[in-house]
């Protein structure tokens, strides 16, 4: 589908550009007779960011996790103004509209129900949130950032190895900044864990493990759940949220959190976890635009204890258990090991001295990098720099990739060797089919 970008205009709810009014007012200056009173924020006094100097952002498909990026990630920062909401779901429309003007103390935040308009119209937006179910996220990337859009998305970039590859090229034609939403690669915990791999600290490294969902299978559901009479479209399109995925009938556990564990909408218990700690561990070893070139099949439900193989020899092992928090990572050398999970007070380490300089490590970090701490933050101040991100579209397509070839080898019950550069499968042509999926009209990208 191609989008049609209009003329630079307001959205729905009438709100007026605020570059574009400044610009008026600007013009008109010379024809007052009198002095304006200008108050200081306006100009970028007293701490306050000038309105012609933030950067304009939006929201596609903005539920709990989207909503936790909009109130703590964006919403705070004073050098963005949220403007509109896209969403398929009116109760979610307005939701996240009364969250937003009760911030700007406001009624401004404009609101739509088709990401067509959204895009085509809203041409002030530089770049938006898109935080939809997973079955979305490539596709609305790709539509978001053809319009001109840079894109914070959530986790997991794609569906298919395809997908990914069409994210990738989206960025790279459009000249876009892309950030996946693989947030623990801007927490300190897991930076400190990925400092000690990088400067040597654990030795030559020969294993690293990730954690995987220890719940649902690697094996998902296929059969549809039972027809229900669809809602009024305006209260939910149910035909734009399905999107590219297949056709089902309307049942109102998928839009409750039901499509989790669907073959049509999710990326099995490997895809749920590993899209955050496989990525975690392609950026720690410095491959974060690369890949494993074998994946082991095991023969469980879930993947539990595959081995993936770099080029140089490293494994990457998928394990649910390990950890005593979520999305873990361990990184095992020569010299010592390193292992952090969520809500870790500190990472876990082999001994004591890897951790003597922990500050340190961070701000080495963050002053060698250019970047903060801060994920969300990250990908703003590359919005205005114009330079990559931590986690941007290379690393999620690489991670996610990863992903899909153990789901793969899970599903073909056999071991699989990928090559990274071309993006195929070694000899087997049955595997190379499932690197992509039909996408349903208009939704293709």
């Amino acid at each position: 589908m191609s989008i049609h970008i209009g003329s630079k205009q307001s959205g729905t709810g009438g709100a007026v550009s605020r570059r574009g009014f400044l610009k008026c007012a600007a013009a008109a200056g010379g024809a007052l007779a009198m002095p304006t009173l200008i108050p200081a924020s306006a100009l970028g006094r007293d701490g306050a960011v000038a309105p012609s100097e933030r950067i304009v952002m939006g929201g596609i498909g903005i539920g709990g996790r989207g909503s936790a990026d909009l109130g703590h990630g964006i919403l705070p920062e004073k050098d963005t103004q949220f403007v509109a909401v896209c969403d398929v779901r009116k109760d979610r429309r307005e939701a996240v509209k009364r969250m937003v003007d009760t911030k700007y103390g406001n009624q401004d935040c404009a609101t739509y129900s088709d990401i067509r308009e959204f895009l085509a119209t809203r041409t002030d937006i530089d770049a938006v949130l898109i935080a939809t179910s997973d079955r979305w996220h490539a596709a609305a990337s790709v539509l978001a950032m053809r319009a001109g859009k840079d894109v914070y998305c959530e986790k997991p970039g794609s569906m298919t190895i395809a997908e990914g590859q069409a994210v990738v090229d989206a960025a790279r034609r459009y000249a876009r900044v892309f950030q996946t939403g693989t947030q623990r690669l801007s927490e300190a915990n897991f930076t400190v864990a990925n400092e000690l791999l990088r400067l040597g600290r654990l030795g030559k490294i020969h294993t690293v493990r990730a954690h995987i969902a220890p719940w649902d299978s690697a094996y998902m559901n296929r059969a549809w759940l039972p027809a229900e009479p669809e809602p009024p479209r305006e209260e939910l399109d149910w035909d734009a949220w399905l999107g590219p995925a297949p056709w089902r009938p309307y049942n109102s556990r998928y839009v409750r959190g039901g499509w989790h564990g669907q073959y049509d909408f999710h990326t099995s218990c490997i895809g749920e976890w590993g899209s955050h700690t496989f990525a975690q561990c392609h950026v720690a070893l410095g491959l974060g635009h690369s890949a494993p070139v074998f994946y082991g099949y095991v023969n469980n439900e879930t993947s539990d204890g595959m081995v993936m193989r770099f080029a140089n020899g490293v494994e990457m092992v998928s394990q649910r258990t390990g950890w005593h928090g979520s999305c873990g990572v361990r990184f095992e050398g020569s010299e010592g090991w390193v292992a952090c999970a969520d809500g870790y007070q500190r990472p876990e380490v082999s001994r004591p001295s890897l951790l003597a300089d922990y500050t340190k490590l961070v701000n080495d970090y963050q002053a060698r990098t250019g970047r903060r701490m801060g994920h969300m933050r990250n990908f703003l101040d590359c919005v205005r720099t114009r330079q990559q991100p931590v986690a941007d579209a290379g690393v999620m397509h690489y991670s996610m990739a990863a992903v899909h070839a153990a789901n793969i080898a899970m599903w073909l019950k056999r071991d699989m060797r990928f090559d990274p550069v071309k993006n195929e499968f070694i000899n087997d042509p049955e595997a190379n089919r499932m690197r992509s999926r039909a996408m349903r009209q208009p939704w293709q990208i």
